[in-house]
């Protein structure tokens, strides 16, 4: 019994939790040229040769739950993997239109799931920073810069709900 041999690349690439959309057109970029996510990981891509354009990718923030990735696989998705919250699918374009949210709202409960989780972490470290300040440790800079930087992302997660919110009410 002879298996066939599927060409495969790993790519490393870092994406901020804020540049979700950013992260999913790359994958579906990769996709148009023939390389179909297969895998993930922390900062890790594994792609296999497919027909350009062969699958729509999509990624999204969501606990884990069997039931939803249950549903997703009987419309023909098929699970990638997860890192941390993210999870990761592709479907065959051939099957048509392919999305995880349905409407506006369910876009902007996905934004305030991603911007809970960094206010969340952001004030974590902020609060560690300002207690080893305060105890004379020096790494609590280190934590002090992560809380801005999460700040940061939280602001272009805001905007990016501001944004939706704005598209809503010019379709009411």
């Amino acid at each position: 019994m002879t298996e066939k041999m599927t060409e495969r690349k790993t790519v490393r690439k870092w994406f901020w939790v804020w540049d979700f959309d950013k992260e999913e057109r790359w994958l579906n970029q990769m996709a148009m040229q023939g390389w179909a996510l297969a895998e993930v990981g922390w900062c890790r891509y594994v792609f296999e040769k497919c027909e350009p354009g062969a699958y729509i990718i999509r990624l999204q923030m969501h606990p884990r739950d069997e039931s939803y990735t249950d549903f997703l696989e009987e419309i023909g998705a098929e699970y990638i993997g997860r890192v941390v919250q993210w999870i990761y699918f592709r479907r065959e374009a051939e099957q048509g239109e392919f999305q995880l949210f349905s409407d506006t709202q369910s876009r902007l409960e996905h934004l305030q799931w991603i911007a809970r989780m960094l206010l969340a972490i952001g004030l974590t470290n902020l609060l560690i920073g300002v207690v080893n300040a305060f105890a004379g440790n020096p790494i609590g800079a280190v934590n002090v810069v992560l809380a801005t930087l999460l700040m940061y992302g939280l602001g272009r997660i805001h905007g990016k709900t501001e944004q939706l919110k704005r598209e809503r009410e010019l379709q009411e």
